[in-house]
């Protein structure tokens, strides 16, 4: 007997949830970066490569599996994804010392940018395309909700238990993803015409590659920022550890207020809307070192950061349009870039910090990094502009 399909929003929620695992382990693992410099005995540029290394994973995940499982149906991926999750961070609990704990990590990201990617192909398929950038804003969703509620608690039981149980609450988050896709997300057949080749030609796309350096660069400020967020809040701002997880939760809610207010714009304006998001973030990372003294300046501010983590969801659906047939690929590269931003930004951030400018500059760092996105943004935007001029010219011909 057939099997009946689940209501839009239920699948949307299923995935959602493997975005609030996949989220809470990302951005946990920053907030909780003075529990693990403690609990390995490391210093806290030694953590932002702990960062880094998750990463690093997502950047090589991302492409290598989009390739190989090309010919697999994407309800089955998303399974085997979040299994891997889970064993990744299920090892990164019981890790024993630093180095066993950057493996895991390492391992821990593999899955992530693919899964996002295929999660929001999944999504969008199921609404008019007038409503793909809100669909894939459902699923991310996870992700920003992760920041509000799940980054908080993961910090709030880092302080009181251990940053062990973090990731092992994130591992049966995976596991519960997985069975809730297993449920509910539509029985599909593999694409007749999937390859590894196939997906392999969006590489060949110049707009594909802008789309994905735009956000590698222009998202790194926000990284640097929230990496050592724990830390300027407890050595510049002043505030004790009961108030950390309180600002975190703003920023989670800038992230969810951007997803739910953003997409509607992006799915009329679809470039506008993601160079206006570069504009507001070099503005709220200028502000970055003049709002730390206070706590309340400090969270609005936070708060305005966060909203900018809606280019995210812009940047994904514009690689559904550049993408041509290799959606699988594209969707999951955004996520390699992004991350690739995860590891800029830490790193130019913890540089700024060893040398000496303060806890703060990591602001000044995320201004330039949101005007380096800014720009690549301004050439992507020209390249596509003598295709809009020629469409014109070409339907008077045709009249």
């Amino acid at each position: 007997m057939a099997r009946r399909a689940a209501p839009v929003g239920l699948v949307h929620f299923a995935l959602a949830v493997g975005g609030f695992a996949i989220g809470t382990t990302e951005f946990a693992a920053m907030s909780l970066e003075p529990d693990l410099a403690r609990g390995l005995g490391v210093s806290a540029p030694m953590v932002g490569h702990l960062i880094s290394a998750y990463a690093l994973g997502v950047v090589v995940g991302a492409p290598t599996i989009a390739v190989l499982a090309a010919r697999l149906s994407r309800r089955t991926l998303l399974i085997a994804l979040m299994l891997v999750f889970a064993v990744g961070n299920g090892l990164s609990g019981l890790a024993p010392d630093y180095r066993w704990m950057l493996g895991f990590r390492f391992l821990a990201g593999l899955p992530h940018g693919a899964y996002f990617g295929i999660a929001a192909l999944v999504a969008a398929s199921l609404v008019p395309t007038e409503k793909r950038t809100m669909a894939v804003g459902r699923v991310l969703l996870g992700l920003t909700v992760a920041t509000i509620v799940g980054v908080p608690v993961a910090t709030w039981l880092g302080q009181i238990a251990s940053w062990r149980w973090v990731f092992g609450i994130v591992a049966l988050l995976a596991l519960l993803t997985a069975a809730l896709v297993a449920a509910f997300a539509p029985a599909d057949e593999p694409d007749v015409g999937a390859s590894p080749f196939r997906e392999l030609t969006a590489l060949t796309r110049p707009q594909v590659w802008l789309t994905l350096l735009t956000g590698a660069i222009g998202f790194g400020g926000l990284f640097a920022v929230y990496t050592y967020l724990a830390s300027t809040l407890a050595e510049v701002t002043g505030v004790g550890g009961a108030t950390i997880p309180l600002v975190l939760a703003a920023f989670g809610g800038g992230m969810t207020l951007g997803n739910l207010l953003v997409p509607r714009f992006a799915d009329r304006a679809l470039m506008p809307t993601a160079g206006a998001l570069l504009v507001w973030m070099a503005l709220a990372l200028a502000l970055y070192p003049l709002a730390a003294g206070n706590v309340w300046t400090m969270t609005l501010d936070v708060f305005a950061i966060g909203f900018g983590g809606a280019l995210g969801t812009v940047l994904q659906t514009r690689l559904m349009d550049v993408a041509g047939d290799a959606q699988g690929l594209a969707a999951s590269l955004n996520h390699s870039a992004f991350n690739t931003a995860n590891a800029l930004g830490p790193w130019l951030g913890g540089m700024a910090i060893s040398a000496g400018y303060g806890w703060t500059s990591t602001g000044y760092v995320g201004v330039a990094l949101a005007v380096g996105g800014l720009a690549v943004w301004v050439l992507s935007v020209a390249l596509d502009r003598p295709a809009l001029v020629l469409r014109p010219a070409a339907a008077t011909r045709g009249g």
